[in-house]
């Protein structure tokens, strides 16, 4: 899993801002909310559910908004239905870019990311324009706490994973999309819940971006992606050059 994580090659983002901080709890409350749908409305009988909200308590998202979020799952709370959404093209620079999203509205989804991607100097494609080039696995994400390197390795591989990568965060761990399950309830018996268990896409081909004017186009169009209420996620094959990014820095 050499070099895998959603920016694991770019360093470089904007300072947090309350704004954004306000983005980001709505779409972890979304994502509690629909876990909380898909199963039992209790973290210990729905492992989705116990994710999402480990995935929110490490963004420091408060306990009262959490909360608020598992009941809006029920019936009597209302609570909109949404629909899983992904979204393929190019980028700045030609770079492949893969958007997921969750959202009630698919025409209102569709035209504001179309609408980034023109303003943006990218173009959307059709879903399967750009997915080839990256490769479906399962992703799961421990902080560097929880054990160090060695130990992280054998006991990943020993429950069935690919690969782990250390840094000096985290360990990322990557599976077969099939074994995501199974690997994470044996890691979570050893080391508790992870901060991320998931689907992923893994760029197998990357883009070279080696000036800074490019990079920051980039930057810039996946920050206004990413923005945007109903994305979840963003993938890209870009690599920016080291001397780039400290100069981006």
């Amino acid at each position: 899993m050499a070099g895998h994580s959603q920016f694991k090659n770019i360093m470089y983002r904007k300072g947090a801002q309350d704004a954004k901080k306000a983005k980001m709890f709505a779409k972890l409350a979304r994502d509690i909310t629909i876990a909380a749908k898909s199963g039992l409305p209790e973290p210990d009988k729905n492992p989705r559910l116990r994710l999402a909200i480990q995935a929110a308590r490490a963004e420091s998202m408060p306990k009262d908004n959490i909360e608020r979020a598992i009941a809006k799952a029920s019936q009597t709370a209302g609570g909109a239905d949404y629909v899983a959404v992904r979204y393929e093209g190019f980028g700045p620079n030609k770079v492949a870019v893969i958007v997921e999203a969750m959202t009630d509205n698919k025409n209102r989804t569709a035209g504001n990311i179309r609408t980034i991607f023109g303003k943006r100097g990218g173009v959307m494609g059709e879903n399967g324009s750009v997915a080839f080039n990256f490769e479906r696995i399962g992703f799961i994400e421990y902080p560097v706490s929880v054990a160090d390197a060695d130990k992280m390795f054998e006991t990943a591989l020993e429950a069935g994973a690919n690969d782990v990568v250390t840094d000096e965060e985290h360990h990322d761990i990557e599976t077969l999309p099939d074994d995501l399950n199974v690997v994470t309830e044996a890691l979570e018996k050893v080391f508790g819940t992870p901060s991320a268990s998931r689907l992923d896409w893994k760029p197998m081909v990357k883009t070279d971006i080696t000036d800074v004017e490019s990079a920051q186009k980039l930057l810039d169009f996946i920050d206004a992606l990413e923005d945007d209420d109903d994305v979840q996620r963003v993938y890209h094959n870009a690599e920016i050059a080291d001397d780039v990014l400290e100069k981006l820095a």
